[in-house]
This record gives C-alpha cells, sequence and structure tokens, in this order.
C-alpha cells in the first residue's frame, strides 16, 4: 500500500510540475525578455539614449513561436520568439523553460512572410488533398519551414531552428502578416 501511495505521489508530482512549466510563457513574456536581446544583440547599447518601438504581434496558441516587430533609429524588422520545454538530462527529472530569438531584418522578413503565404496560395489544392501527408518545405537563411494541412482550416507551419522545433498556426502567421504590412504604413 506504501508503495502504491508512494508511485501515485511521484507520478502526480511529475505530471504537475510538467504543467506548470509548459503554460507559462505568453507575449507578454516574449516582450519582455525581446527588449534586452535586441539592445545587446541587434542595436547595440550606447550611452546616448536611443528610441526603441516595439510591438508583439503574434503568439502562437502552442506559446512555441511569438513574432515581434521591432523599429529603432536605424534598424526595424520582425523577431521570432522559440520557446520549449527542456528536462534535466542528469536524470533529476526537473524541467526548464528554454527561449531564443531569431532576428530577422525587414526586407527578409516580409520575404519570408510573403514566400510563405504565395506558396500556401498556389498550393492550396495540394495541401487540402490529404491532411498531414502532403508537406510543402523549404530553407530560409537558417530555418526550415514545413508547410501542411491537419483538418479543415487548420493550416500548419512548422519552424526548425537551433535546437527549436516550434508550430506557427495559420491564424499566428496570418495576424502576424498583416500586422507587420500595417507597420509599412
Amino acid at each position: 500500500m506504501k508503495k502504491q501511495a508512494t508511485l501515485l505521489f511521484i507520478f502526480f508530482s511529475v505530471v504537475l510540475s510538467a504543467q506548470s512549466v509548459s503554460k507559462e510563457y505568453s507575449k507578454d513574456i516574449a516582450l519582455y525578455r525581446a527588449k534586452f536581446f535586441l539592445i545587446e544583440n541587434v542595436l547595440g547599447s550606447s550611452e546616448q539614449y536611443k528610441k526603441l518601438y516595439i510591438d508583439p504581434l503574434a503568439a502562437s496558441k502552442s506559446t512555441e513561436i511569438t513574432s515581434i516587430y521591432y523599429e529603432s533609429e536605424n534598424k526595424k524588422g520582425l523577431l521570432l520568439g522559440f520557446f520549449d520545454d527542456f528536462w534535466d538530462s542528469s536524470g533529476s527529472g526537473k524541467g526548464f523553460q528554454g527561449y531564443a530569438y531569431k532576428n530577422i531584418d525587414f526586407d527578409n522578413a516580409l520575404s519570408l512572410l510573403n514566400k510563405i503565404e504565395e506558396i500556401i496560395d498556389e498550393e492550396k489544392k495540394y495541401l487540402n488533398a490529404d491532411d498531414n501527408e502532403n508537406n510543402i518545405f523549404f530553407k530560409e537563411d537558417d530555418i526550415i519551414i514545413v508547410i501542411y494541412r491537419e483538418g479543415p482550416f487548420a493550416g500548419r507551419i512548422r519552424l526548425l531552428w537551433d535546437g527549436f522545433d516550434g508550430e506557427w498556426e495559420n491564424t499566428a502567421f496570418r495576424r502576424t502578416k498583416r500586422r507587420f504590412e500595417k507597420a509599412l504604413e
């Protein structure tokens, strides 16, 4: 009886721990962390003050990918925030959250967003013919992109970059593209 109680305790501890780790990331956290990433890695810090506009465009429902538009005095672009859960490989069973940002300059970001949209529009018939079986893939810079469907109105875009495998739902992608283009105005 003690063994069963101990096993149940361990099981529920692991399940509760995994649940608490997996859904803590959000668009707001991505925005919060992206500010210093941009300053340190993209824009460069300076003793002179600078202005930075930053707008979290969309987060996928899975919270694996968040898109952020940024604009400063001499640079603008798209920042993709990748987020995933990792487990301690030493056997302790502890989980932690890992994240990284991929900066794409404005022209390349616009080109990538247009390319994905064009492929989806031009290959709609192929993608709709067999759910999750018909796939389209390509590599852009150091990101591998796979486009497929999983059910009616369930377009999927998966991005593999730097060890992160994230899903960008069609809705989040379209919101990103629409809001990114709005920044052009």
